[in-house]
């Protein structure tokens, strides 16, 4: 009886076929063992020509890494520094936007003339008051501030000043409005040898990355620092605040739990490697650690048109 054996060398097909009598008297050990050494030394050849030829395949390609694309992540690709860093690094650039402005002064008082209204308002005056009322940071050194459009559109006839880091207090001379009609506001002061914030990249950024934000919450807490991470990307939302009658849409805004809270409008939010990748824009009212930025790849754009956007009347 005769048994055809099929063998696969370096992946090409080969066939061997050895016959077995199984009716041979005693030189069927002797063919078996003749045939075995033949075997190995076909395959100790077959391996030896493959290997010298490449035959015999390496690992697949799929097991190694592809090169990485240096243009794509190297925004991306820098020291991560710790919290304390990223505040010595940026804190410098980061301005608190005052307005100055003339308030009324009401009184109640009786009015028999009226029989259907006991009390009437009776203006006694005007006074000039002075707050904080939103943040901002340097991307000009020679006074160029960056900060939200509604943070100095509240009051046509009032005035703002921009207090740096060190206390100094500078007149806003021009305001610049972005002609897009993003959420955005230059503001021109008298000042030199600032220290402009290094821009970031916003447009890889991920989520669950740490950012940090820096500003003046509440108009009254001078340079604080929150810090989360981006919890949501390219989200829509309608902001406003009904105590400035200003409302708007956002489109394509980042979202983070880095507390952040009125009076922040303006600042930077500021990744690990201590850039700044958006402008604090925006707050939830209903949830808690839900604040919006607007990417600063928006800012990007507006600055490259700058000195030519539009003049805020």
């Amino acid at each position: 009886m005769n048994l055809p054996v099929v063998i696969y060398l370096s992946g090409i097909f080969q066939e061997k076929s050895i016959y077995i009598d199984l009716n041979a008297n005693k030189n069927y050990t002797t063919h078996m063992k003749s045939d075995a050494r033949f075997l190995i030394v076909m395959i100790f050849v077959a391996l030896l020509f493959g290997q010298v030829n490449g035959l015999i395949p390496t690992l697949p390609p799929s097991r190694t890494l592809p090169p990485v694309d240096k243009k794509v992540v190297t925004a991306r690709v820098q020291p991560v520094l710790s919290g304390v860093n990223v505040v010595k690094k940026t804190i410098p650039s980061v301005v608190t936007i005052k307005i100055s402005q003339q308030v009324s002064n009401y009184s109640l008082e009786v009015d028999p003339s009226n029989p259907f209204s006991l009390f009437r308002r009776v203006l006694r005056g005007t006074e000039q008051t002075a707050q904080n009322i939103g943040s901002g940071f340097v991307v000009g050194a020679q006074g160029l501030v960056v900060t939200n459009k509604h943070v100095v559109t509240t009051d046509p006839k009032a005035t703002y000043s921009v207090i740096t880091n060190d206390g100094k207090e500078y007149p806003v001379k021009n305001i610049y409005l972005d002609p897009a009609g993003n959420d955005i506001a230059l503001l021109k002061i008298d000042a030199k040898n600032l220290k402009p914030i290094q821009i970031g990249d916003s447009a890889g950024l991920q989520l669950g990355e740490p950012v940090y934000a820096i500003g003046t919450p509440l108009g009254e807490f001078t340079n604080t620092v929150t810090s989360g991470i981006i919890s949501g990307l390219g989200r829509g939302i309608t902001a406003g605040s009904v105590y400035e009658n200003y409302v708007e849409k956002l489109d394509n805004v980042i979202q983070t739990d880095a507390p952040i809270n009125p009076g922040n409008s303006g600042g930077p939010l500021i990744d690990a490697q201590g850039n700044v990748i958006g402008i604090n824009t925006a707050v939830s009212n209903q949830g808690q650690n839900i604040g919006f930025a607007i990417p600063i790849s928006v800012l990007r754009t507006v600055l490259m048109k700058y000195p030519g956007v539009v003049k805020a009347q």
